[in-house]
């Protein structure tokens, strides 16, 4: 779903961009959820091919419902890693304006 990713640092962070299409005609919210927990997983991933899942989604708070033409700036930051498991703390923006702030516990490795 991501356009482009950005920036990547393996196992620390990583910067993706996602433009909606003009025509477009409804973005739910459970979609900015999607390409923050696919980002997550390319930040949290440490070797080529690996695999992951998303656990729980922990404190998501919602900002505007999104709209087409939108610009998603989305970023991932790993907070602490147990294990294989992850817990992310991400955002999704549209200029200034946050859409989303959650914390995602993600597992990840060969599955």
């Amino acid at each position: 779903m991501l356009d482009r990713v950005l920036e990547h640092n393996p196992g620390e962070s990583a910067a993706g961009r996602y433009r909606t299409s003009c025509s477009t005609q409804y973005i739910p919210q459970s979609f900015l959820l999607e390409i923050l927990a696919q980002l997550s997983g390319i930040a949290a991933a440490m070797m080529e091919g690996e695999g992951g899942f998303l656990a729980a989604v922990d404190h998501a708070k919602f900002g505007r419902l999104p709209e087409p033409g939108d610009t998603f700036e989305v970023s991932a930051r790993i907070v602490k890693s147990f294990g294989r498991l992850c817990l992310v703390q991400g955002t999704v923006t549209v200029g200034d304006e946050e859409l989303l702030n959650a914390n995602l516990t993600l597992g990840v490795g060969r599955l």
